[in-house]
């Protein structure tokens, strides 16, 4: 590494990088802007405890993921935790570290960018991609009240450390506000904006089809949160309830939830109209994405999906897809006329909009570009880049 530059380290505790998306794109800016970056993260499958990828030095340890509910939480975040710190400790080294950037969830990691600022001066940027609070009551709605307060004052702690805070959506930054005690110049709001040269629609592949005339996709995580089983139970209304046999559902992604998700397909009798692709390679999801004809964001509506921004969502209308929503508030600020909303819950209405638009093609296609061309105007991560490089600038000792 080149020395006198300023020194940035990201820490990322939920998935492994460059596989998380938002931060390697964060990374990227910050490398072009003359930053010498380092991240800690988990290994995915077959990582390297170190790598330097395009200039970004990759500082990996073994997941731990036990489950078993809010204990085996408590577990895995405290194992994260240790091995964080010790990395921390190792990419410091003997030279001063300038910015910490710690991205949520969890929010644990504040000790850590204490320690830092009394070695260094080191400044600490909070990059909250989620409300803890609001996942646990979302994964847990009759969960015990202890860790819910305990979440919340480990967010406390996490935003009273913070120089800055980056928010996902406007929805975040009031709670950054209101809850975190932020002045409103030290919470800036940079949206996961996917990049539309990566995420273009390409020719269509029919054996992706399956013999089918429409193709309907799912793209994301499979969490208790997320509501994959609506996906299951609409596709299973189409099927047998409407009697369309000629639409094809396909689910990319995986999640606490996967197995139980294809269990229920299986009773379902959905065997021949559904199908599960397991987490999948870039190429994977574009060949699907460029053939599908219209999205699936089935997230229900509860506290913390009704303020959140679904990456999902805005990767659909990257692909001139039309997207399927329930009616939440921030899934209208990011797609706007790009997505039908449905009443929260119901899932027979949500089945019903999936086929009036498959059989509306002027519409479908209206849709599509629409939500391609506010992705390219609006939403596009070169569109959220300034403001995020800016916060670095308003960090500077």
């Amino acid at each position: 590494m080149v020395a006198g530059r300023r020194r940035v380290l990201i820490i990322v505790q939920n998935l492994p990088v460059p596989f998380d998306r938002r931060v390697w794109l964060e990374c990227q800016a910050l490398v072009a802007a003359g930053y010498e970056v380092s991240v800690i993260c988990p290994k995915g499958a077959g990582d390297p405890s170190y790598a330097v990828v395009d200039g970004v030095a990759l500082y990996k340890y073994r997941p731990y993921a036990p489950g078993g509910g809010a204990v085996g939480f408590a577990l895995e975040y405290a194992y994260s935790f240790l091995a964080t710190g010790w990395l921390a400790l190792r990419v410091r080294g003997r030279r001063r570290l300038h910015v910490l950037q710690a991205c949520n969830p969890p929010d644990i990691f504040w000790p850590i960018a204490i320690l830092l600022r009394l070695l260094d001066g080191c400044r600490f940027v909070f990059d909250q991609h989620d409300l803890c609070p609001e996942l646990y009551e979302s994964r847990f709605p009759t969960g015990a009240k202890a860790p819910y307060r305990a979440l919340r004052a480990l967010e406390r702690a996490t935003y009273r450390a913070a120089d800055h805070v980056i928010a996902t959506n406007d929805s975040y930054r009031e709670v950054a506000i209101a809850r975190g005690g932020k002045r409103p110049d030290e919470v800036t709001v940079v949206r996961t904006g996917p990049d539309p040269d990566r995420l273009v629609r390409g020719e269509p592949s029919e054996p992706v089809r399956r013999g089918h005339k429409f193709l309907v996709a799912y793209l994301g995580v499979m969490g208790p949160q997320d509501g994959v089983d609506n996906v299951v139970r609409a596709a299973a209304h189409v099927v047998h309830t409407l009697g369309r046999d000629d639409v094809a559902f396909t689910v990319i992604g995986s999640g606490d939830c996967f197995d139980e998700l294809v269990a229920l397909a299986a009773e379902l009798g959905l065997t021949d109209h559904l199908e599960f692709t397991g987490r999948a390679p870039d190429g994977v999801v574009a060949e699907v994405l460029s053939t599908a004809d219209v999205g699936l964001s089935p997230d229900p509506k509860n506290p913390l999906n009704d303020v959140s921004t679904m990456n999902k969502t805005m990767e659909y209308m990257a692909f001139g897809l039309p997207v399927v929503a329930f009616d939440l508030k921030e899934t209208r600020v990011s797609a706007e006329a790009a997505a039908v909303y449905v009443e929260p819950g119901r899932v027979d209405s949500y089945a019903d909009a999936i086929v009036e638009l498959l059989d509306d093609d002027e519409r479908r296609a209206e849709m599509g570009a629409f939500g391609r061309t506010r992705v390219e105007d609006v939403l596009a991560w070169q569109h959220q880049r300034p403001a995020y490089l800016a916060v670095y600038e308003q960090v500077r000792d």
